[in-house]
């Protein structure tokens, strides 16, 4: 009985359905427009960001409270929850709702994870009174953060509700098409964490 059940969720095709669901190429195209105005949003932050890194007025620098281990932390999370978005995806082309539904619940996880161990961050660094107003550096560190931590939990409740709506309606042409937006939107946050990663933990520390 085993042996048969992991053949059927790790079968190609789970059903004769599986060849003809396809996407909507122009939600698609959309929502890569949307990304892009995100990439602006960003960029826009990151060069204010540059521009005071060094304004730090009577306040702390990047060494003084850069902890690296929590930031390796944050970033294996979230690049394993790349991965397993990865995964789920290509379950979604085998139209095997069940095992998508699982690894998208492994990326709520390891997404809550992120958001926890950053929100942590966040609380000791007011504790020790690192908060925004007292430098220029600091008000745009936490922009910088903030705003891509805000992406990651609308991204989570947006796992959520995918999960909910597989189990309601399985997988349909509608469903794929905004799995695949959520993945596109989900992979986008990995390449900011990783530009947050090198050029804000990494280079404050060096420097």
């Amino acid at each position: 009985m085993l042996k048969n059940f992991l053949n059927n969720i790790f079968s190609k095709k789970k059903n004769n359905l599986s060849e003809e669901i396809k996407v909507n190429r122009k939600t698609i195209f959309g929502f890569w427009i949307y990304i892009m105005s995100d990439c602006i949003i960003f960029s826009t932050i990151f060069a204010v960001y540059f521009v005071m890194v060094h304004n730090v007025s009577n306040g702390p620098s990047g060494k003084d409270f850069f902890n690296l281990k929590f930031v390796f932390l944050e970033t294996f999370f979230l690049l394993l929850s790349s991965l397993c978005f990865s995964i789920a995806i290509n379950f979604v082309k085998k139209c095997n709702s069940f095992m998508v539904m699982i690894f998208l619940f492994l990326v709520f996880i390891l997404g809550f994870l992120f958001i926890t161990i950053e929100f942590t961050e966040f609380l000791n660094l007011f504790r020790n009174n690192y908060i925004p107003s007292r430098s220029g550096f600091l008000s745009s560190f936490y922009t910088l953060l903030w705003l891509h931590g805000f992406h990651v939990i609308c991204g989570l409740f947006w796992i959520i509700l995918m999960i909910f709506q597989i189990y309601v309606l399985g997988i349909d042409k509608i469903i794929r098409t905004r799995i695949l937006c959520l993945s596109i939107f989900w992979h986008f946050l990995d390449i900011i964490w990783i530009f947050l990663f090198t050029f804000v933990y990494l280079f404050g520390v060096i420097k």
